[in-house]
């Protein structure tokens, strides 16, 4: 390629004595041979020697000695140039080594190549190995080592067998495909023993990069978690500080340099409060659901419903919370955007009678109307909520029978009162959410105008849920309604106006006892359409 700076492959080199020393010196020390043979470019004094910084060298000795390394740091602080200075050797001095270096858009993956040829082309001959490619996104060298630029997507390295994956600015990448990313990858970093993934960000929300984060600080995933604070980069002082401040204002300067998991000011929950919820991993997790307390005993629980048009945009999603007592929980979750509005009531049919036959809420704006018509004509599911309007008092729990129809419509009236008393029981602690899904789309469920909603390019079909739940709390039929001797009561009262209401289907009785016991025995099984087992006192159904 007439690059006088390359060394070609098949070259022999003469080594002097004192260069096969330092060979061997670079070779078994990372930082030995970034310190005095990398060359990198300086934004004010251009072509410069590499020259280390402390937490610059605490990441080199992980990156060297841990497979798996999440690092948390501030903007312009460094933190790609040493990850790409630590590749250069390990292509250099290890055979057959191939390596992924993605970021979330191709042009700052072939960007960050860039920098690793340059530290190339400036290494003495000697130190180098004969090139076999040299493109726009692929180095080869003739010990067979690799290095591909690839942006961060499903597909990007599906497929390949890697030593190393680097991802930059892994928190910028979009949930969706970060998710995506590691469910076709993660195959490829398990198949070996030596393979390592080393991710790299400053932090943008409580996304999937802080579920990361805060798993690896819980030791609840294999990562070593390094943080590095602005006040460890040179030339970064209080009056530094206060001049970004300034210029960018204090939320930004908190995210990019605080390195802050911070949502917006503009969230209806406060971003502290959102930083301090504690969510963790639940005991059963298939086809969308997710269980964190089983059904108890004795308990009363509520369901709430929203549903999407099932085309993988939006989802359907459902939450379970236990009412028994202050603070509610939230005990279960659903979430899926392609199941069919038709097959949706089923789920929630499933799922509700296990909690112990559960009050369910359905929101009935759009196709919601059908998944409540189904749950209580079809399904004939008793204890669905009905509301009615009330003139000015507008919507409210009604009873059976009359103009109260199945569901409720979200109005602008509901959801004002909706957001009021969640961000209530929320922040008094009155609430207890253990799910991360729904404290990211907290973070990101944001005042517009006079209301709130997602912000763009993010979901809030969970904390809908919530929001009606929050209405429903306010109701002053909610405490009677939560009642159990006042529920059955209600249930016998109105049980013929019930059965008129609804379409003749038959009833089957299989002899099956339907009680729900203890909270330690009741499991789910693979789907929601009704296979569920429990054991008790060795009687299997």
């Amino acid at each position: 390629m007439s690059n006088k700076n390359l060394k070609k492959s098949d070259v022999n080199i003469e080594f002097t004595k004192e260069q096969i020393e330092e060979y061997v010196k670079c070779s078994k020390d990372p930082l030995y041979f970034i310190n005095n043979y990398v060359m990198i470019i300086n934004v004010d004094d251009g072509l410069v020697p590499f020259n280390t910084r402390p937490y610059q060298d605490r990441m080199l000795d992980a990156f060297f000695k841990e497979r798996f390394v999440l690092c948390k740091l501030p903007r312009q602080s460094g933190k790609s140039t040493i990850v790409t200075a630590f590749m250069l050797w390990c292509v250099l001095f290890r055979e057959h080594q191939v390596i992924a270096l993605l970021a979330n858009k191709e042009s700052l993956a072939i960007k960050q190549l860039d920098r690793i040829k340059l530290a190339y082309e400036h290494l003495p001959k000697w130190l180098q190995q004969g090139v076999v490619e040299w493109s726009k996104k692929t180095i080869e060298l003739e010990n067979g080592s690799t290095i591909e630029a690839h942006p961060t997507s499903s597909s990007s390295i599906r497929g390949g067998s890697y030593n190393l994956i680097f991802l930059d600015e892994f928190a910028h990448v979009e949930t969706n495909l970060a998710e995506d990313f590691f469910a076709s990858t993660y195959p490829t970093i398990s198949s070996g023993k030596t393979t390592q993934v080393i991710i790299v960000s400053t932090p943008k929300g409580m996304n999937h990069f802080y579920k990361m984060w805060v798993n690896a600080e819980e030791k609840r995933n294999s990562y070593v978690a390094l943080e590095v604070h602005w006040t460890e980069v040179p030339n970064y002082d209080e009056e530094w500080k206060a001049e970004t401040i300034a210029n960018i204002g204090e939320e930004s300067f908190d995210q990019e340099y605080e390195c802050s998991f911070l949502g917006s000011n503009h969230t209806l929950i406060t971003s502290s409060k959102l930083r301090n919820i504690a969510w963790r991993v639940p005991k059963y997790s298939k086809n969308g659901l997710d269980i964190f307390h089983d059904p108890a005993i004795g308990h009363e629980y509520v369901t709430v419903v929203d549903t999407s048009e099932g085309v993988g945009l939006d989802y359907s999603a459902f939450t379970v919370i236990d009412v028994t007592e202050v603070p509610y929980r939230v005990v279960a979750k659903y979430r899926k955007n392609d199941i069919s509005s038709l097959m949706y009531p089923e789920v929630v049919y499933n799922v509700a009678t296990k909690y112990n036959h559960s009050f369910v809420l359905v929101e009935t704006n759009s196709i919601g109307q059908q998944v409540a018509d189904i749950l209580h004509h079809d399904l004939e599911y008793e204890h669905v909520i009905m509301t009615a309007k009330r003139g000015r008092a507008g919507q409210q729990i009604g009873d059976f029978g009359g103009k109260s129809t199945p569901g409720i419509k979200t109005s602008v009236q509901v959801k004002k009162i909706g957001c009021a008393n969640l961000k209530t029981l929320i922040e008094s602690e009155k609430l207890i959410i253990e799910d991360f899904d729904i404290v990211f789309e907290l973070s990101n469920f944001v005042r517009k105008k006079q209301s709130y909603s997602a912000d763009d390019g993010h979901n809030d079909d969970l904390v809908m849920t919530l929001v009606l739940f929050g209405w429903l709390a306010r109701q002053d039929y909610f405490k009677e309604m939560t009642n159990t001797d006042f529920r059955k009561r209600m249930l016998d009262e109105n049980k013929q106006a019930i059965e008129e209401d609804m379409l003749p289907f038959g009833l089957l009785d299989d002899g099956r006892d339907e009680t729900i016991p203890n909270e330690e025995v009741v499991e789910f099984g693979d789907d929601f359409g009704g296979n569920f087992w429990q054991e008790s006192d060795n009687d299997y159904w």
